[in-house]
């Protein structure tokens, strides 16, 4: 059960890390220079990491499950600081810099669940299934339109501009509005019926 919980943590602090590179990395091929400038443009984990999302939430759930409470665990790294006007083209470029998170994570799944469907030890097989639930689902729960999540930057990309301002204001009350969303069985309901399709799709039973 230890080995499980340092197996999760370790595949989903590299995710997160991989997600928000990516971030980074497409903002800075786009105009905006301000990750790199800041340092964030790196794959060394220290520099991603959040307090409460890499280290108390995961720790809480991971506990939980360790105590025999089912739940799901995830997280989150310190977001990569992108600045949408200096990009080239902001409202396109934010919607491209947005999906370049979990695209990495769907990327990531892909690779892995091929890996899963060769003749390999059960070791391994566990491993790329543990990766494979872990990418899919943050990217799956990350693309929830809902501020700052990365589903919102794409809703503001193709909003009008008159919708889209408004929206954006939403981002202060985010973390509220997944908390409520979550409580109201979301998670449940959406998200995890998508990641099960997703996960068939693959090859994969969850």
């Amino acid at each position: 059960m230890f080995g499980e919980a340092i197996l999760i943590i370790l595949v989903l602090f590299t995710s997160v890390v991989l997600h928000e590179y990516a971030h980074g990395w497409t903002a800075y091929k786009l105009g905006d220079p301000t990750a790199k400038l800041a340092g964030r443009l790196t794959l060394n984990p220290i520099m991603h990491v959040d307090p409460v999302g890499t280290i108390f939430i995961p720790g809480v759930l991971i506990t939980m499950r360790l105590l025999g409470i089912h739940t799901f665990v995830f997280g989150w790294a310190k977001p990569v600081p992108v600045n949408f006007g200096r990009l080239n083209n902001p409202r396109r470029d934010m919607v491209w810099v947005g999906l370049a998170g979990p695209a990495v994570n769907i990327l990531l799944a892909v690779i892995f669940s091929q890996l899963a469907r060769l003749n390999v030890p059960s070791a391994v097989y566990h491993f790329a299934e543990t990766v494979v639930f872990i990418n899919l689902l943050l990217a799956i729960f990350n693309m929830i339109p809902v501020p700052p999540l990365d589903g919102s930057r794409l809703v503001m990309g193709i909003l009008p501009r008159a919708l889209a301002v408004p929206y954006s204001r939403l981002e202060r009350y985010g973390i509220l509005i997944v908390v409520l969303l979550i409580s109201m069985g979301v998670f449940e309901n959406v998200v995890l019926p998508v990641l099960a399709l997703a996960g068939k799709l693959l090859g994969m039973e969850f």
